[in-house]
């Protein structure tokens, strides 16, 4: 048997038995470990310029305030939130609440049109996996065939001192991203009070940093590449969202098969040879130790690094780049060129309104939030031929400013005020007020025993902030 047919059965045979295993698990379902080659090339370099910008912003976010208020803040003990500096309250979580179900919609519509993009270019586990701890790797083990021969050897002082040095920079690491975190739970400013202060003045939220900390180097130093193809299940969500017409990271089967070895002087065409060569790089680089050639896989994060790979090698060879590269599977079935499709536009539309729209609802939540209820169990009193009936208002200044407010009773009319305390009431930003007040009106204005009531809270030009409904009790009246 010719080794060109030994090839293409062998590679037949992958194609059929791929899907029933993991890449980075061996027959007897031991985990094998991945040791990918550090990548290079031009979508690599992309890679680096926006892991940069997302690690920048990552680590300077914390100390962003807009108005005097966090950037973003998600403190669930003592339920302070604050996105794009805005302040929201537990009477806004119905915005949130759509907020969530928006974003499920983008990223489901996002990965219709484009795949998994998000996965290789901005997630924050392959940010600090790939930009992060696998440089550090890179930096002290070595590239691929040094970190394997660094595995294979027996516990010498090289591997000894590169492992522990190893470990102790990702702990290191991981104690840093930990920190960060917890500034987005409490602010850097009680971060930094904890620190200074130390374990025993706030040994709860020292512990809960031990705790973010031990789960990070978990997942970067042992976990790693597994929470993609196990844990994570929005590849698996991917598997019901594609179609011909997403944009992926594709091997061309059709240019590349039938794949075989590089011989010079060799006219491939017209031996019945593919472009690809067979010379795995594309295998070595990719950090979940798939074989992109197999088709698209759940497993895939497209992180381009086989497309880099395979491009320096066709550079070598003198064949044509893009055997691997970003295109839809109807591309590269019927050999079309890739345009930008009616669908894509419309989805990129529809995904641009969506976010305009969560912006709208977090923009248009107003200043002020009042509440005016009736007390538990009281009820109407009369007297010189008026009803009054008590009122204890909530007022939510949901501003940084301070605001001097005044209350009315925009319907029925001929209404009177009575405040307990002053008639001015000053509100701090970001402030909740409560306090009492008694509402009259002259007995022959309340037409029923339960009036409707429109009250209004405005500031010191006259402007209305928010208004509430509400019912006025007076004597049951028999209607004629």
């Amino acid at each position: 048997m010719s080794a060109e047919s030994s090839s293409d059965k062998f590679v037949e045979f992958e194609n059929e038995t791929f899907r029933n295993s993991v890449g980075t698990m061996d027959e007897t379902g031991k985990r094998k470990w991945v040791f990918p080659r550090k990548p290079k090339g031009k979508y690599t370099n992309y890679r680096n310029y926006a892991s940069y910008l997302m690690l920048a912003i990552f680590f300077g976010l914390p100390f962003v305030k807009i108005n005097g208020n966090p950037f973003l803040l998600i403190n669930v003990i003592d339920r302070r939130f604050f996105i794009l500096g805005q302040p929201f309250y537990l009477q806004d979580f119905f915005i949130l609440a759509l907020g969530a179900v928006t974003s499920v919609i983008f990223v489901m519509l996002f990965t219709v049109v484009f795949g998994r993009i998000f996965c290789g270019w901005l997630c924050p586990q392959t940010l600090f996996m790939e930009m992060v701890f696998r440089k550090i790797e890179y930096l002290i083990e070595g590239d691929r065939n040094k970190q394997m021969k660094l595995d294979r050897q027996e516990w010498n002082a090289e591997k000894i001192r590169k492992r522990v040095l190893k470990w102790s920079v990702f702990a290191l690491i991981s104690l840093i991203i930990a920190h960060f975190m917890f500034m987005y739970i409490v602010g850097y400013e009680q971060v930094f009070r904890i620190m200074k202060e130390g374990p025993e003045a706030h040994s709860v939220k020292f512990l809960v940093m031990i705790f973010f900390t031990m789960t990070f180097y978990f997942v970067f130093a042992w976990l790693r590449e597994q929470v993609c193809t196990l844990v994570c299940p929005y590849g698996r969500l991917q598997g019901v969202l594609i179609d011909k017409q997403t944009i992926n990271v594709y091997y061309d089967f059709k240019r590349g098969e039938n794949r075989s070895k590089w011989r010079n002087n060799e006219d491939r065409k017209a031996t019945g040879k593919g472009d690809c060569i067979d010379c795995h790089q594309c295998v070595v680089v990719c950090p979940t130790g798939i074989d992109i050639r197999n088709g698209q896989q759940l497993e895939c994060v497209n992180c381009t690094a086989c497309i880099d790979a395979c491009d320096e090698v066709m550079d070598k060879v003198g064949l044509p780049k893009g055997l691997i590269r970003y295109a839809t599977e109807a591309e590269i079935e019927n050999r079309e060129t890739f345009r930008f499709t009616s669908r894509m536009k419309a989805t990129t539309i529809f995904l641009a309104l969506l976010i305009g729209f969560l912006g709208f609802l977090m923009y248009d939540r107003g200043s002020m939030e009042a509440k005016f209820i009736k007390p538990a169990g009281s009820t109407f009193f009369i007297k010189d031929g008026k009803i009054t009936n008590t009122f204890i208002y909530t007022l939510l200044n949901k501003s940084n400013e301070k605001k001097t407010l005044t209350i009315k009773v925009m319907t029925p009319a001929h209404a009177e005020i009575t405040y307990f305390g002053s008639e001015k009431i000053i509100l701090k930003g970001d402030e909740i007020l409560k306090g009492n007040i008694n509402i009259t009106f002259p007995e022959e204005d309340i037409k029923f025993s339960k009036q409707n009531m429109v009250i209004g809270v405005f500031d010191e030009k006259g402007e209305m902030l928010d208004s509430f409904e509400t019912t006025f009790e007076g004597p049951f009246k028999l209607l004629l």
